[in-house]
């Protein structure tokens, strides 16, 4: 799951002196610190190392990610005049990102290479409310108190989002996902009225470069039939649902990603082998199942646990 070289002293070494997004521009970097879990767990894909406010900081948004807070904007997003400082994002602005995956393709050969966006949604949210919100007010507040404004800006954010992803497969990424972090903070109402639109554009946008589209968001259980609906051919589902009722609730129509909880990573192998091996089985019932996290790698997490998890699937899998 991303951000999976969080847990790895490599990968902590790697990123000393070194800020989050200055280490997402810079392509040595990009191109080692992805290989890092694939390396080290022997993964059967890479997932590029970037992060979800890296377009707009490319369009020229001032945004700093702090640590142990996240994104944060200098200035936010909250009237039209705003609109004006997120321009579209053309592949000139992040001829690092083309760089990055192009070396990351040939350092990889067959194994894919899985490129990262961030859902409109989530980007405005991060926007309007100048960093990360426990309640996310301003955001609600816009998009139920100016829709118009609130649908041009994250129709504005589903541009660049499809853009940047469109970036990186044409430089080689064999799949993509679009990340919606802070979905599962919306009611199913307010989803399908102010968001899934966007989502589904961008989705729709990568359709004709023919790669493999992976949606995923945190919390959105509830959310599933509709994210599904927004037309990505694989949909992932968090820990909070067991992935049975997950595959259940998008009519067991399309494969699934996930879902083992990161924290029982830190169980007993015993209680963490019965977990693998539920979700493992209970994927059989989708038409396609990539065994994942439901969400990032905790930085406690021991790698060599992780190693020996990817092993279990393998092995379960082979047979």
């Amino acid at each position: 799951m991303r951000q999976a070289g969080r847990s790895l002293p490599e990968y902590r070494e790697l990123r000393k002196g070194t800020q989050m997004l200055e280490a997402c521009r810079t392509p040595d970097l990009v191109t080692e610190i992805t290989m890092q879990p694939v390396r080290r767990h022997g993964v059967d894909a890479a997932i590029f190392f970037s992060d979800i406010v890296v377009p707009i900081q490319a369009v020229g948004v001032d945004v700093e990610i702090k640590p142990g807070v996240g994104p944060v904007i200098e200035e936010p997003f909250r009237t039209r005049a705003d609109l004006a400082r997120l321009p579209m994002l053309t592949p000139d602005m992040v001829s690092d990102i083309t760089e990055s995956v192009s070396r990351l393709t040939d350092e990889l050969g067959k194994t894919p290479l899985i490129g990262f966006a961030g859902a409109p949604f989530t980007v405005a949210s991060y926007l309007v409310e100048g960093g990360p919100s426990k309640n996310h007010e301003k955001t609600k507040a816009l998009m139920h108190g100016d829709p118009q404004l609130w649908n041009d800006l994250c129709s504005r954010l589903a541009d660049i989002a499809s853009s940047f992803l469109q970036v990186q497969v044409a430089a080689g990424a064999s799949a993509v996902q679009l990340f919606d972090s802070w979905a599962g903070f919306l009611s199913k109402a307010d989803y399908r009225e102010f968001v899934e639109a966007h989502s589904r554009r961008v989705l729709t946008e990568l359709a004709e470069t023919g790669v493999p589209r992976i949606h995923f968001g945190v919390g959105t259980g509830e959310l599933l039939p509709d994210m599904a609906a927004a037309g990505a051919d694989v949909i992932g589902v968090d820990y909070r649902v067991n992935l049975a009722d997950g595959i259940a609730r998008t009519g067991a129509r399309m494969p699934v990603q996930g879902n083992l909880d990161p924290a029982l990573l830190f169980a007993p192998w015993d209680v963490l082998e019965k977990q693998i091996r539920r979700i493992l089985d209970e994927g059989k019932e989708a038409p396609g199942h990539i065994f994942n996290l439901g969400h990032g790698v905790l930085p406690s997490t021991d790698p060599a646990v992780l190693t020996r998890v990817v092993e279990l699937v393998h092995e379960v899998s082979a047979r």
